[in-house]
């Protein structure tokens, strides 16, 4: 169980705060049943409702400093999603964003950014639909990140680009001894 104060992540919404943990009033509510009052973090005016005791919630405590820094160090290992058939392109992406797991969105971000690049060298615009979940998944995982290693979600970018070039480069000076 969850204490309030602690910060979790939810499917379809991302970081949320438990700010409460409450009955609700209501004519077609079990009073007896306890629910967590979320508040996610890009809307701290929005209030969610989760029960307590609800299995199928796909509610997780959000990850901690160390686990960050180990997602963000393992980027580069973390493979693009492989879509054979573009009618299932959405659905993959859904399951991605879902699953309220860091590499599985890094997974989707990788496989739109590859997308993206070859969609511009044919001329072609980006889907809109592929522009949607790469918003998602990039403020999710942002969001989570930022909040674990306590910095701005504005910066999560360039630390992950960075991190990413520094790798690089010691692999380059390896492979040169």
């Amino acid at each position: 169980m969850y204490q309030v104060g602690d910060c979790v992540v939810k499917e379809n919404t991302g970081l949320c705060r438990i700010t409460d943990i409450v009955h609700l009033d209501g004519m077609d509510v079990d009073r007896n049943k306890k629910y967590y009052l979320l508040v996610p973090h890009s809307d701290d005016k929005m209030k969610i409702y989760v029960p307590v005791d609800s299995i199928a919630s796909n509610l997780r405590k959000a990850i901690e400093c160390n686990e960050a820094w180990s997602v963000i160090e393992n980027i580069t290992k973390i493979d693009a999603v492989h879509i054979e058939n573009e009618k299932q392109r959405e659905q993959k992406y859904k399951e991605a964003i879902k699953s309220c797991d860091p590499e599985q969105w890094i997974s989707i971000i990788k496989t739109m950014y590859f997308r993206k690049q070859k969609r511009n060298i044919q001329g072609k615009k980006n889907a809109a639909m592929d522009e949607r979940y790469f918003k998602l998944a990039e403020k999710y995982l942002y969001s989570e990140l930022a909040y674990a290693i306590g910095k701005d979600e504005s910066e999560m970018c360039q630390l992950i680009a960075d991190t990413i070039k520094k790798k690089d480069m010691k692999a380059e000076k390896s492979a040169l001894i």
